[in-house]
């Protein structure tokens, strides 16, 4: 997923605020005991995420994707009191692991957990969200921006991670895989909407940034 050599990319995290302590705990466990921990966003991703959050100033943000619970907790460390993230994992084994961090790390009352199907989930959360973060599975990257784009405010912003997917964006393909099909998509999808202006920014595995217009 790093495209920078990696003496770049240790003076980039050395240059940047340390992640906190409670981070780094899950950080490790993630990677010491869950299958495919790459999938954690880390520390530059992390205060990315923390960064655009307290910049953007949401209320309520929805994540699809919580994984292991890092990037919901940088996401939550940028929220205001009176602010709520709603993070939808279909995974249930790691249900746990995330709540258990969440409180760690003092966010609990900022955050909502929910374990199941997004497309199910998303419908019956009933508010207007101001962000939304989505890193889960690529195939459904275009279902879900179609599902919740009429649940965003006029000038919100929808984040989208791994749209470099390791460079397989630009590989010259007759029959591209699902995944980074899925990805190819999406990307064309957002930057051809005219409801939307866009960024992909090259951070880590990429991540597509778009505001809502309309």
């Amino acid at each position: 997923m790093e495209f920078l050599p990696e003496a770049l990319e240790t003076y980039i995290e050395n240059h940047t605020t340390p992640e906190p302590e409670v981070l780094k705990k899950l950080n490790r466990e993630t990677y010491a005991h869950v299958i495919m921990p790459r999938m954690l966003s880390g520390h530059l991703q992390g205060k990315f995420l923390k960064m655009l959050t307290t910049m953007i100033q949401p209320k309520q943000v929805l994540e699809i994707g919580t994984f292991t619970g890092y990037s919901g907790i940088s996401i939550a460390e940028g929220l205001g009191e009176d602010c709520t993230l709603h993070t939808i994992d279909i995974n249930e084994e790691l249900t746990g692991m995330v709540k258990q961090y969440v409180q760690e790390s003092g966010q609990e009352k900022k955050v909502k957990i929910y374990t199941g199907d997004a497309l199910q989930i998303i419908p019956t959360i009933d508010v207007v969200f101001d962000m939304v973060f989505i890193d889960a599975d690529k195939k459904n990257y275009s279902n879900y921006y179609d599902m919740f784009f009429d649940k965003v405010s006029k000038g919100g912003y929808i984040l989208a991670d791994n749209v470099l997917w390791s460079g397989k964006v630009v590989e010259k393909s007759a029959k591209p895989d699902t995944d980074t099909k899925s990805i190819l998509e999406f990307n064309d999808k957002i930057t051809n909407d005219p409801r939307v202006e866009n960024v992909l920014v090259p951070i880590r595995d990429g991540i597509m940034i778009a505001r809502k217009l309309v």
